[in-house]
């Protein structure tokens, strides 16, 4: 890492039960007018990931409207659309961590109506311990520019690696999860509904992301809004058994969740272009680098063609948020953490998998589909 860690928080940590379980209890819904109370913002520019914005303070977010919560009751968070941006300028975004962190035995959901996509547009919904690498990396919900599916991935310390995963309608793009192996790439699995990311993410109404941070796996499901299960109606609890088999699974085999994994923080962020800025991985670019921006948005060039200007290009780039809701198997206790840990390398955090997919090219991928 190449930043400075922010100053530690008084966080809430959900410490894990003996024995796996599937039945969850609710211990935290951000939601309503007050879903903003719990989260940290990082109030600086993006030195994390070399990306072409500025990660704006609380004070900023709010009198900017980059973060608030709409007439319906949803929280936003986007990325500035109204002002000129001169050259050699980077743009206001907005990139809030929660301040609780939630450990092994715990259940995360976000209900999501629109999320950020467009040329530049790098956003993503993960979660990360204090200490990364240590305690490693769950990313979510993660892609840029115009792809058209949703990216998950982990990211840890030498030695995790997946084997055995039992996955529905993905594509599995790398089974190394160290952070120091294969470029950062992360064991990186492709959602490949199209319902996913994206504009066909907002056509379809959006959908329900679910991440179970289990000892017995780390779990991923996608709903879209047509196909959510009554069993993430209930408002108390939420018993993983019944929600069928998991999009994406990276099961405990190879990977040890609890010598892998710490207590996680969670993350909403929208970065423009960027890329890594460990010098090791040669200065990989994710959305701004030519070959990926080329793949969905032709030729030209990242932040001249969307980062200076009036910004009327930024109309789709936010979150619409109906809610984040956690459970727990187990008991709490208060602890302190970091609310806005941080890294230095997203730039290759799904970067190297996704460029990979899309350097098969669409032709590639349809057949993969296919089949």
């Amino acid at each position: 890492m190449l930043s400075a860690k922010p100053a530690a928080v008084s966080a809430l940590v959900i410490f894990p039960a003996l024995t796996a379980a599937t039945s969850y209890s609710l211990v935290k819904e951000y939601s309503g007018s007050t879903f903003f109370n719990d989260w940290s913002f990082y109030g600086n520019y993006d030195n994390l990931t070399n990306g072409d914005a500025i990660f704006v303070t609380r004070d900023v977010a709010a009198s900017s409207n980059l973060a608030y919560v709409n007439s319906a009751g949803n929280a936003i968070i986007k990325v500035d659309n109204t002002t000129t941006v001169d050259y050699n300028y980077k743009r206001n975004t907005v990139r809030v961590a929660s301040t609780d962190e939630y450990a092994v035995g715990s259940v995360w959901v976000a209900d999501m109506l629109h999320v950020p996509y467009g040329c530049s547009v790098w956003p993503a919904w993960w979660s990360q311990a204090s200490a990364w690498p240590s305690g490693g990396e769950i990313d979510t919900f993660e892609g840029v520019n115009m792809v058209t599916m949703n990216q998950v991935a982990l990211h840890t310390s030498h030695g995790c690696t997946i084997t055995g995963a039992v996955q529905t309608s993905t594509l599995v793009n790398s089974t190394d999860c160290s952070y120091d192996d294969n470029a950062n790439e992360g064991c990186v699995v492709t959602v490949t509904s199209t319902n996913s990311y994206g504009a066909g993410f907002a056509a379809a109404g959006g959908g329900v992301y679910v991440t179970e941070f289990s000892e017995v796996g780390i779990n991923v499901w996608f709903f879209t809004r047509s196909e959510v299960p009554p069993a993430l109606s209930t408002n108390l609890s939420v018993d993983t058994s019944a929600l069928g088999t998991p999009t994406v699974n990276y099961p405990p085999t190879d990977c040890d969740i609890n010598t892998y994994f710490a207590a996680q923080h969670l993350i909403f962020d929208i970065t423009l272009c960027g890329g890594t800025l460990t010098a090791l991985l040669s200065h990989l670019d994710f959305a701004g680098s030519s070959s990926v921006y080329a793949e969905t948005c032709g030729t030209g060039t990242c932040y001249t063609d969307n980062v200076i200007g009036n910004g009327s290009n930024y109309a789709s780039a936010y979150f619409e948020i109906q809610y984040v809701k956690v459970f727990s198997n187990s008991s709490t206790s208060t602890s302190s953490g970091s609310g806005n840990s941080n890294r230095g390398d997203r730039g290759a955090a799904v970067g190297a998998g996704l460029g990979a997919l899309l350097g098969l090219g669409i032709a590639a991928l349809a057949l993969a589909l296919s089949v």
